[in-house]
């Protein structure tokens, strides 16, 4: 079964016609979508001239069968603590939000579509390489 969490960035490289991406999101079994890039995504709808248009693309991108909308648990509250440590550890922090999505990948099992690389800092992350699509 292949599992992939998409953060704002592949969103929205996804939307732009990124074949990788795509190809990827078609080959998966599970796409699991983090409330925390929904609320990304949604700031961003406000800040543009689009809103609506853009919240009717997310809404039908969200009710594909298999994607998994991931709500924010203890179990996420736990992994996003541990990340927290070791970031801190590391002197290495990154922004927020991003540490909720990397728990919610690490609470999923998932691999991260992501074009952002600070997620890199976090061990183990498993996230999905943009130049070779795996």
């Amino acid at each position: 079964m292949k599992k992939v969490l998409l953060d704002t960035s592949g969103y929205s490289r996804l939307l732009k016609g990124d074949k990788l991406v795509r190809t990827e999101i078609e080959a998966s079994s599970a796409i699991y979508f983090s409330v925390i890039v929904i609320g990304e995504l949604l700031a961003a709808f406000k800040n543009g001239a689009h809103e609506i248009k853009n919240k009717n693309i997310l809404e039908k991108f969200i009710q594909r069968p298999q994607v998994i909308i991931v709500h924010v648990t203890q179990e996420t509250a736990d992994i996003y603590a541990q990340v927290v440590h070791i970031l801190k550890k590391q002197g290495t922090p990154i922004p927020i939000n991003d540490v909720w999505i990397a728990a919610h990948v690490i609470e999923t099992g998932a691999k991260l579509i992501t074009h952002d690389g600070h997620f890199s800092k976090i061990p183990g992350l498993r996230i999905w390489e943009v130049s070779s699509g795996n």
